[in-house]
């Protein structure tokens, strides 16, 4: 995980996790329309994840 994911992951999360598919995506945008802070654990545990 680089700084500039966990920099654009606190910004707008569902624009880091964009190289993960859609269903991280989509997990992600949900979280963040339920609040931001929730959308940017998410983007945060998704990013973290081993590939």
């Amino acid at each position: 995980m680089s700084l500039f994911r966990v920099i654009l992951s606190i910004i707008f999360p569902p624009l880091a996790v964009i190289d993960r598919g859609c269903g991280s995506i989509l997990i992600v945008s949900i979280l963040t329309a339920a609040g931001w802070i929730p959308g940017v654990i998410g983007a945060l545990i998704i990013l973290n994840k081993k590939e």
